[in-house]
């Protein structure tokens, strides 16, 4: 791959995904595009570029982006934000479905599911009958494959190693030789394919954001832009998780309060 194919390449996933990839990322991309050059009997990557320039090359951007995107998550990630959730953010949550309004959390990039599902096992700890409420997670992520996996609900023992025992026992049930979530937990989350750099179809607002271990990816304007848009989609005092390395600049920074370690709730 020469400078000027990178360059094109990384330009297209700059492009469609806000994705920023550095010099050093050069190695990666070949790794990762190899198989679509297989898999479309190309040889060579500027054919490849031109390809994905082309107006016939839409569907194949997606599978770029597939390719070049990391899905690395765990149960309970960086678990004091889950604490805080059960803690501090949902009493007022629960009480605000009970009372029959509208309560949505979003676990943006989710991956293979394990941060919805955690979520969800959160809520449910804190609130057992939420699925008789207009209480709903979404789960999001720019890869449909992984979608498909979340949706399934199914995950190997190593997978679940990290997850107490007496949580494993009560949020799954033995499957196939590994461990499937149960229904309860599943009825709570929704998956859909997203780009996060494109628009979102979404009509109401969120009460809950995580978006954590995303913005690293980003180039400044990309990520700041992010953060606008997340003010305009939460409701009044609402919550924003990101990453351990994360945080919140650029002009929406007067819009947040911090509340905990890369936790930040919206200032009216």
């Amino acid at each position: 791959m020469t400078a000027e194919q990178f360059a094109r390449l990384a330009q297209i996933v700059h492009q469609e995904s806000g994705i920023a990839l550095a010099d050093t990322k050069k190695g990666l991309l070949m790794a990762r595009t190899n198989r679509r050059l297989r898999s479309l009997k190309m040889s060579d990557y500027s054919a490849y570029c031109d390809y994905l320039e082309h107006p016939d090359g839409v569907g194949e951007r997606r599978n770029l982006l597939v390719a070049v995107t990391t899905n690395v998550t765990a149960f309970f990630r960086e678990a004091h934000h889950f604490e805080l959730l059960a803690k501090r953010i949902l009493p007022d949550l629960v009480a605000k479905a009970r009372s029959g309004a509208r309560v949505r959390l979003w676990s943006a990039a989710c991956s293979s599911g394990e941060e919805a599902y955690s979520m969800a096992m959160t809520v449910l700890e804190a609130f057992p009958e939420a699925a008789r409420h207009d209480l709903l997670i979404l789960a999001t992520d720019i890869d449909p494959e992984i979608i498909a996996r979340a949706r399934a609900g199914k995950y190997d023992e190593r997978t679940l190693k990290g997850v107490e025992p007496a949580r494993r026992d009560r949020h799954f049930t033995r499957s196939d030789g590994g461990y499937a979530v149960r229904p309860e937990v599943q009825k709570l989350v929704r998956f859909a394919e997203l780009n996060l750099h494109k628009d979102w179809p979404f009509s109401g607002r969120f009460d809950v954001i995580l978006c954590r271990n995303v913005v690293i990816y980003f180039d400044i304007p990309m990520r700041q832009q992010l953060w606008r848009k997340f003010v305009n989609i939460l409701n009044p005092n609402g919550y924003l998780m990101v990453g351990h390395s994360e945080r919140i600049d650029g002009p929406a920074t007067d819009r947040f309060r911090s509340i905990g370690t890369t936790a930040y709730q919206l200032v009216q």
